[in-house]
């Protein structure tokens, strides 16, 4: 590894921007995350949905109980690999069909966003028949730099 123009040697992990660093990543995270990750789904009670791309990850759950507990969990599951989630990326919230008509039962503003892989994920409705419709829009920062 090279720190400030001179090298150092390093006994832990892949030097973050060499060309072996995305390789490792998802040959590591396969194995400490993908894999536990199925494993979970198989005792969750409702649907569970996970999309990961490097090391950026959504996962989606039925109920938000096992969502809490997944996030517990996985809290305990990278500890064990001295790993950590990023606070401010981190977060549980109420998505899908039914999000914004809970909200406006519980006389909260409109729905959450999330983004992910460039883009800001919204839920929305047709206009003519008012159902459910997941909206994309290029995340507002990286269309203001292009």
């Amino acid at each position: 590894m090279i720190e400030e123009g001179k090298w150092k040697s390093t006994e832990l992990g892949a030097t973050q921007g060499s060309s072996a660093s995305p390789l490792f990543t998802n040959v590591f995270l396969h194995y400490a995350l993908d894999l536990w990750v199925e494993c979970f789904e198989k005792e969750a009670k409702g649907e569970v949905h996970y999309v990961r791309y490097a090391d950026d990850f959504v996962a989606g759950f039925q109920y938000k109980d096992e969502a809490v507990k997944f996030l517990e969990s996985l809290k305990e599951r990278l500890a064990k690999f001295s790993l950590e989630l990023h606070p401010a990326k981190t977060r549980l919230i109420e998505f899908g069909r039914f999000a914004a008509e809970n909200r406006r039962q519980r006389g909260e503003k409109k729905s959450e966003t999330f983004g992910f892989l460039g883009f800001t994920y919204i839920c929305s409705i047709t206009q003519g028949t008012g159902t459910f419709k997941l909206l994309l829009k290029t995340i507002r920062k990286r269309w203001q730099m292009k």
